[in-house]
Formats: C-alpha cells, structure tokens, sequence
C-alpha cells in the first residue's frame, strides 16, 4: 500500500515536470497522510490543459452516503482497479497525478515496523497514478478526492513490502490524464512497477509514524 508520501520540491521544480502554469507556492510536507489535502494535476477538457488542484486523499465514490469510506480508499490495487465499484468509473474518466517526490514503507521486523524513505536516483519529482471523484452529502457540502494505485513491489521495495505505489513514467502523463482515453487494457499498460535501479531507498526515524511530524528528520537517513 501507499500511506505516506512527501512533497517537498518548489512550484519551478514541479513546473519543470509537469508543465502546469499557476502551481502556488507549497509548504514542503515531510509527511503526508490519508485525509489531508494534497497536490494534484488534473486535465481540464474545458480549457484543454492541465492544471493543478488540491484533492483530499482517500477517495470517496459518488454513490457513497458517508464521507469517512474515504479513509478506506487511500488505494486502489492497479490489478483489480477497472472492476471495483468504488473505482470503475474513476479509472474510466477521471484520473489524475499525485504529486509526490519520496514515499514510505514499513518493514516488519522482530514483531516491529521499521520505516524506510523511498525516492528517485536523481531526487526529482514524479507523479502517483492517481483517480479522483467528486461528492456531495445530503447537506450539499462538497468534497474533491482521490486516491493512490499501488501495484506489485518492484527489487528494491520487496524486502520491505509487497506493494508499492505506480509511479508513471513522465512519457506517459498526457495518455493517463487523457478522458479519452477509456480502454482497460492500454490504461492497465501503464500500471507497472517502476524500475528499481531508478530508484533509492534508506531507513529512517519513527518519528515519521506519527502524521504529527512535518519535519526534514522525517527523511534524515539513520
């Protein structure tokens, strides 16, 4: 699975990669977890360009009664994806990129959870796959949300564990963004474990198991 993630690269960075124009200025965030509002790139079909939102993460079906199912849906499993009811329809025309630069994992060790920092060789950002949804409750209150596809665990994350987040290859964006784009088969193409000699990994502190702590410990190798 994927429950904690950073973004800690500035609005230029982020631009150099994804090339939305008006990105704000964001706080960098050792430690993101389910709930909180995160950083997304969405395609707007009216202006025909890509453009930056915050979505709450954990998604919630428009179909749902209640907002809290939310917190059961920070994943969706890229395997099985295009055939749950809570994803479906996302998956077939609303998805996005998650904007991430780092994630963790927790190894089990010794009946303990040892947390380990995982990002790119060359410490850029990328973007999760991502779909998102929109909700509305009975009191017409408003929620935009999304979640995160994980897949199966590439060399370097399956000592710690067995899934991993799908990182898209920048090549890819403009097919996985495209609403047009609705075939299973070729989206499924996309969702594949990134490549682990791209990518490094350390352990770092506990402090990162609370949600409580933004800090730059959060990263700090051990």
């Amino acid at each position: 699975m994927c429950g904690r993630f950073t973004l800690i690269q500035t609005a230029e960075a982020l631009y150099q990669i994804f090339h939305v124009e008006k990105i704000p200025d964001l706080e960098p965030q050792y430690n993101i977890a389910p709930t909180q509002m995160i950083g997304a790139v969405l395609y707007n079909q009216a202006s025909e360009q890509r453009e930056f939102q915050k979505l709450r993460w954990g998604l919630i079906p428009s179909w749902s009664k209640e907002a809290r199912i939310g917190m059961k849906l920070i994943n969706a499993r890229a395997e099985t994806v295009a055939e749950k009811p809570a994803f479906r329809s996302a998956f077939k025309y609303r998805r996005c990129l998650v904007l991430a630069d780092g994630f963790y994992e927790w190894q089990l060790q010794n009946a303990q959870r040892k947390p380990y920092y995982f990002r790119l060789q060359e410490e850029k950002v990328f973007g999760f796959a991502g779909l998102w949804e929109q909700w509305k409750s009975s009191e017409d209150d408003e929620i935009t949300s999304c979640t995160i596809l994980t897949t199966q665990a590439n060399e370097l994350v399956q000592p710690v564990h067995e899934r991993m987040p799908v990182i898209l290859q920048e090549q890819d964006y403009d097919v996985w963004l495209n609403p047009e784009v609705q075939t299973p088969q070729l989206l499924q193409h996309l969702l594949h474990p990134y490549p682990s000699e791209a990518m490094t990994a350390y352990p770092v502190s506990k402090i990162v198991n609370s949600p409580k702590h933004n800090i730059p410990d959060c990263i700090k190798p051990l």
